[in-house]
Formats: structure tokens, C-alpha cells, sequence
């Protein structure tokens, strides 16, 4: 089985940013993508609010992220989808290339999947995807040249890529089911300000309608309940976005609608195991917050992996070993720790002490939560003995 030290699970800004970092400080990185390097991005046209760069498109900024990681020797591997198991307390990532299955084992995971537009999920929707239905403005805007369309949301995307439409669009119409909308004011003013853009408030599409390609759309009216039809070409979907979750969902603990929860160091529930960018749950989804995420969350990793790789050898490695366990935020097991390394050091023998503390999950592995401090018999990583240390003379009882 091919064993790596850190794989990322996605090519966005959150997943080129920790690769960047994670080869700057040190680690075998592999990066994994189903798609093209910059993710969600390559679908916008203008980016125009990341520090430093004052204006590119997508696919621009995109193909800057890939060159950066690729400067640092990242490697970047295309698959098809992606599944992370457990196995005895093993990282296992299968991916599928072409009918091939390959088996990965990971000491750090993170996820930087990201998410994509959410359906309407109206009467006709589905039936007129790719013949009129887009969630893609800079794919397919250019289909719709002097053709009136419908976008459909009221956030920074929606207006923000109606005012892209209007490029090509005779007409736009913004439908959204409240009486503003939510974007950015500087957004609602530009559109608002364009000719092309006509909103239209307090309404929700109930039918998208067309033989073959859209012709019409049916809106309800939110206040009136009142219906109505207008007629146009191609409808845009900006309602929203659902993580890509499904390369762990089940297996790290997600809120509703299946945002993956990290701490501030992007660690989900699962040791080893760290989400970074749009799939987890975060008040703001922007380019500059991804690649923000994914700084942190490979620092973190690497930390993990350094920390898993001195506790493996120091711990779990050796047929037999005493560690001390103490807690660093207890004055009184700091003292001890001291004690413990001048004691040990006149005995002759060597006594890992290990902040149990900082090392929290090992301490839950070895079922030490709520004995510290402790000094611990091991071997061959597993627990013979547990010594309840208060004072000096217990320390010497347990080094006897």
C-alpha cells in the first residue's frame, strides 16, 4: 500500500494553499483533484477582492495557486472520487482513476473538497440542466448573447454574476424570494445601476418550462400569492451551497446540512484528520478565507505528524518503556515533571514526560483521561501498569 505523509483531498485555494505550506515545512504532500486545480474559482470571472491582486479571472488565479504549489514540487494527482476509511486506527484513502482502485495511507488527511451551488430543485429543473438550466455563469453566459435570461438569488454571487450576464444577455432579471437583496451594497449598487438588470422581488420560480431548451419560467409571488410567466432563454441558479462532503461524510462530525466542525486549528473530530475551506462550517466562503484555512490547517498537520512520529517512537515503538503523563495548565504537575527528569536522570534510566495536556488524544488512546499525572508502564505501545504520582516518593516507587 502506498503510504504518504500528508494527502489533501482537493485542489482549491484551500487545498493549494497547504500544500504550499506543507512542502515549505517539510512534509511528502500529495494533492488529489477530480477537476481542474483552483476549483470553484475557474467559474468566476472577476476576482477582485484578494489581497494583492487587484483584478484577475478565476482560472487566472487558479492556474497561479497550481504554478506556486508545483514550484515546490507538490505532486498533483487527477482521480475520479475519493472514500476515507479507518482501520485500526489507520488513515486509508481509496481512490477510484478509470476502473483502477488505489489505496493511500495518510499520517494527516485534510479535506478541502469544497462545495458546490445547491439545486432549486423547482418543477423542471432537472429536466433542462445543460439546455438552459446553468449554475455557471463564465461557462456558459456566452450561450445567451441578446438573449433575455433569469438569474435566481439574492447573495454576492447571484448579483454579482448577473452583472457578469449582462455581457451577453439583452435582459436580466434577478429573482429574489425577499424584498432586498443580500449581497454586498457595493454589488446591489452596480447592478442595480446597470440598464440590462431588471429585479424582481418577494417571488420564487415554481416551473422552469420549454420544449428541448427554456422558454418560460413560471414565478409565484411570495406576498400575493399571485403567478405569473416571463419568458426567457436560460435560468441561473445562485441559491445557496451544499458542501462536497461525501469523501467523509459520516465519518467526521458535520452540522446540518453536512458542513464538517474544526476547531481554530481546522482538527475535525477524527485524530489526524483536518477540513479546510468551503466544506466546513464557517460564517464566511471566500478565496481569501480558503487559502487562510488551508495555512492553518497544514501547520497543524505537520505539527500532528512531527508529534505522531516522536510519541510512535518514543511510546509505541519500544518493547518496554515508563512515561510520565502530566497536564501543563496544573502548576503542581509542571513541578513534578521536573521532579520526574531529575529523578530519572540520577537512576540512570530514561522517562519520556509527556504533556498529556497538549497530547490529549494519545492520553484518550491509552485511557489516561482523568489519571494525571501519572507515570506509565508500556509495552510495545500497550499499557501494563499505572502509577498515580502525587509526590517525589511516589515517583521513586514508580521508577523502582
Amino acid at each position: 500500500m502506498e503510504k504518504r505523509e500528508l494527502v489533501i483531498i482537493g485542489a482549491g485555494p484551500a487545498g493549494m494553499s497547504a500544500a504550499i505550506y506543507g512542502k515549505r515545512a517539510g512534509l511528502d504532500v500529495l494533492v488529489l483533484e477530480k477537476g481542474a486545480a483552483g476549483g470553484q474559482i475557474n467559474n468566476t470571472d472577476e476576482v477582485e477582492n484578494y489581497p494583492g491582486i487587484s483584478h484577475a479571472t478565476g482560472s487566472e488565479l487558479g492556474d497561479m495557486l497550481k504554478s506556486h504549489a508545483l514550484k515546490f514540487d507538490t505532486e498533483i494527482r487527477m482521480i475520479e472520487n475519493s472514500k476515507v476509511e479507518l482501520r485500526d486506527g489507520k488513515k486509508i484513502i481509496i481512490t477510484k482513476k478509470s476502473g483502477n482502485v488505489n489505496e493511500i495511507e495518510a499520517e494527516a488527511i485534510i479535506v478541502a473538497t469544497g462545495a458546490h451551488f445547491r439545486r432549486l430543485g423547482c418543477e423542471g429543473e432537472a429536466e433542462h440542466i445543460g439546455q438552459g438550466v446553468s449554475f455557471c455563469a463564465v461557462c456558459d453566459g456566452a450561450f445567451f448573447t441578446d438573449y433575455e435570461i433569469a438569474v435566481v438569488g439574492g447573495g454576492n454571487t447571484a448579483v454579482e454574476e448577473a452583472v457578469y450576464l449582462t455581457k451577453f444577455a439583452s435582459k436580466v432579471y434577478i429573482i429574489h424570494r425577499r424584498d432586498e437583496f443580500r449581497a454586498d451594497r457595493s454589488a446591489i449598487a452596480q447592478a442595480l445601476a446597470n440598464p440590462k438588470i431588471e429585479p424582481v422581488y418577494n417571488s420564487v420560480v415554481e416551473k422552469i418550462e420549454g420544449i428541448g431548451m427554456v422558454e418560460n419560467i413560471v414565478i409565484k409571488n411570495v406576498k400575493t400569492g399571485e403567478k405569473s410567466n416571463l419568458p426567457v432563454a436560460g435560468v441561473f441558479m445562485f441559491v445557496g451551497q451544499e458542501p462536497d462532503d461525501e469523501c467523509v461524510r459520516g465519518l467526521v462530525k458535520a452540522e446540518k446540512g453536512g458542513w464538517i466542525i474544526t476547531n481554530d486549528k481546522m482538527e475535525t473530530s477524527i485524530e489526524g484528520i483536518f477540513a479546510a475551506g468551503d466544506v466546513r462550517s464557517k460564517f464566511l466562503r471566500q478565496v481569501i478565507t480558503a487559502a487562510s484555512d488551508g495555512a492553518v490547517a497544514a501547520m497543524a498537520a505537520s505539527s500532528y505528524i512531527n508529534e505522531q512520529l516522536h510519541l510512535r517512537s518514543t511510546l509505541l515503538e519500544p518493547e518496554e518503556v515508563k512515561a510520565f503523563f502530566f497536564s501543563s495548565i496544573d502548576e503542581a504537575q509542571v513541578k513534578l515533571s521536573s521532579s520526574v527528569e531529575e529523578i530519572a536522570k540520577d537512576k540512570g534510566v530514561n522517562v519520556p514526560v509527556i504533556d498529556g495536556y497538549k497530547n490529549a488524544r494519545m492520553t484518550e488512546k491509552l485511557s489516561l483521561t482523568g489519571k494525571l499525572p501519572a507515570i506509565v508502564e508500556l509495552k510495545t505501545g500497550t499499557v501494563e501498569k499505572t502509577f498515580a504520582v502525587n509526590n517525589e516518593a511516589d515517583i521513586e516507587n514508580a521508577l523502582a
